[in-house]
């Protein structure tokens, strides 16, 4: 290149730009952020240490002293650093599209929501768009996908601050060829479903999930689970249960979980271990005895669990299944026949043989309505069952028969049902995970129109609150690796769960001293305190505990991605 000034010495001779350019070179930053002097909790379970953490783009490049210089730094001394958490089990397949930014889950701390309890957003036949257009609530949306992989897809182009995955749910692939009736699937019928499995793990899933109290998914036999489940293990996926009982039955559900993971050759995780209504909480070291056996068998057999003694869900968990045969509507028009009406209400005041009673298991004193789709009945949230039926005159099996109608809905419910005792023996198991159950909201817009379980907002931030500061259940680094490496272990995730250099920069920084849950079941709408800084593919989502509006989450893909046979 030549110089426009020949009469410098040729050895001196150096463009003006041939100077800038090394300059600007010199003084380039070697990594886009840099952690310095936080305690490093790894994920691996083991004692942390106070190190650095350098992230360039979206991965982690070196944990432990870092030299060189960073576009920004965070100041971390005395904080808690640790990979991103992952939330086992969320709802909030329908909150992310109304609100992406995920606050509830983000202010403790989770990264990834990993979705599909039974139900998943696909695959979706037209009618069942319909159907579930027609059945939305408060959050209201167009289904503008057909399958799981198109439905995640969708999420991340539109934006979204969590990263997300999911399982293709049981009853969705059962309603995609079946309906919601109770009917068994025929052997062309069956192929089917086993097709949808398998392009659902082409397209990331996890593996297969299940929901066994409620229809349409009770309504599937155990064959009908292996044969799914087979599916999902051929491509290294895995199955994960709301099991057919946590209550009266669940030594025998527990059993069927252990049978379809043997048959099929897939590892299960058991969603929300519990044990449901007090004649059932001596029943633990039994079912933990029954998973410790089928792990010295060589199964893989997990759980997850909320931190919490009390459940929610709908009051179809309060009704037999054979009423809802055929949906929602035709479970209404069920309930509108007297003749009806006196065998459910006979069946809801006895255990049920043949069902999850958990009107039954919890008592009308112990239920609390958070969720109707009818501004009429919205003043009715946070009552009890029993106080709403006192204020109308009525029995609570009525009550709740009539409120179902007049809403339209399921009507969301809090049941209270487990042991305190439980919980924190729960916490100290080894192969235990956890998850919210719960969408993830905000205290603001659509959300207030609804209560909440406190696990929406509490779950993460009052594990390591309550029970790792506090009562000193399991020490920090312990939860940590629960929170991360090990369900990321159990999915089949290779590069997230870990600060480990070449992983995805999904980090957070908290102060142990302070992480705390204030979510209530009287003040539900309020967001956990102590998390500082959450970083999301090494994107900052969270700063100095006040969301960025970031919207840097991407699909994780199960074991199976364009690799199932």
């Amino acid at each position: 290149m030549a110089c426009s000034r020949p009469f410098i010495p040729s050895a001196l001779l150096l463009c003006s730009s041939m100077l800038l350019s090394a300059s600007v070179a010199a003084q380039a930053p070697d990594y886009d952020l840099i952690i310095r002097g936080g305690t490093l909790y790894d994920g691996s379970g083991q004692p942390p240490v106070v190190g650095d953490v350098a992230i360039k783009d979206d991965r982690i490049v070196t944990v432990g002293k870092v030299a060189g210089t960073a576009k920004s730094e965070v100041q971390a001394k005395g904080m808690a650093v640790a990979p991103g958490f992952i939330n086992m089990l969320s709802w909030a397949t329908e909150s992310l599209i109304v609100d992406p930014k995920s606050q509830s889950d983000i202010r403790q701390g989770v990264t990834l929501e990993v979705m599909g309890e039974g139900w998943s957003m696909g695959p979706l036949s037209p009618e069942m768009k319909r159907q579930e257009t027609e059945r939305q609530g408060d959050l209201k949306f167009p289904i503008e996908w057909t399958s799981l992989g198109d439905y995640l897809s969708y999420l991340e182009k539109r934006g979204v601050s969590t990263n997300v995955a999911s399982f293709v749910g049981a009853a969705t692939v059962r309603v995609h060829e079946l309906g919601e009736g109770d009917v068994d699937p025929t052997p062309a019928q069956l192929d089917k479903m086993r097709a949808l499995v398998r392009q659902a793990m082409n397209e990331g899933a996890m593996g297969v999930g299940s929901s066994l109290i409620y229809a349409p998914g009770s309504y599937a036999e155990t064959d009908e689970l292996v044969a799914l489940t087979s599916e999902a293990a051929k491509c290294g996926g895995m199955y994960i249960s709301h099991m057919r009982s946590e209550g009266d039955r669940i030594e025998q559900a527990v059993h069927e979980l252990i049978d379809i993971s043997r048959r099929s050759g897939a590892p299960a995780e058991i969603y929300h271990l519990k044990l449901a209504g007090r004649s059932n909480w001596d029943k633990l070291d039994t079912v933990v005895k029954k998973i410790e056996d089928a792990r010295a068998e060589g199964l893989r057999i997990t759980t997850d669990m909320y931190t919490y003694t009390a459940g929610a869900t709908g009051l179809d968990a309060a009704m037999p299944t054979w009423v809802q045969a055929g949906g929602l509507e035709a479970w209404i028009e069920r309930l509108k026949d007297p003749a009806t009406r006196a065998r459910v209400a006979a069946e809801m005041k006895q255990p049920g043989s043949d069902w999850e009673n958990l009107y039954y298991g919890a008592g009308a004193d112990k239920m609390i309505l958070s969720g109707f789709k009818s501004e009429k009945l919205k003043p009715l949230t946070g009552k009890t069952l029993a106080e709403v039926a006192a204020m109308r005159g009525k029995t609570p099996e009525e009550t709740a028969m009539d409120l179902v109608v007049e809403d339209g809905s399921r009507v969301g419910t809090v049941y209270f049902l487990m042991s305190e005792d439980n919980v924190r023996k729960q916490i100290q198991l080894p192969w235990m995970s956890f998850g919210s159950d719960a969408s993830s909201q905000a205290p603001e817009g659509h959300f207030l129109k609804s209560g909440a379980h406190p696990r929406t907002y509490g779950n993460f931030a009052r594990l390591l609150g309550r029970y790792v500061r506090d009562e000193k259940l399991i020490s920090l680094e312990q939860a940590v690796y629960r929170l991360t490496a090990l369900p990321a272990a159990n999915l089949g995730i290779k590069d997230r769960g870990a600060l480990k250099p070449g992983y995805y920069a999904d980090v957070v920084v908290f102060d142990p001293a302070t992480v705390a849950d204030l979510s209530t079941f009287e003040k539900p709408h309020q967001y956990s305190i102590g998390m500082r800084d959450v970083f999301v593919n090494g994107i900052p989502v969270l700063r100095g505990g006040e969301h960025s509006g970031a919207t840097p989450g991407r699909v994780v893909r199960g074991p199976g991605w364009n690799r199932c046979p």
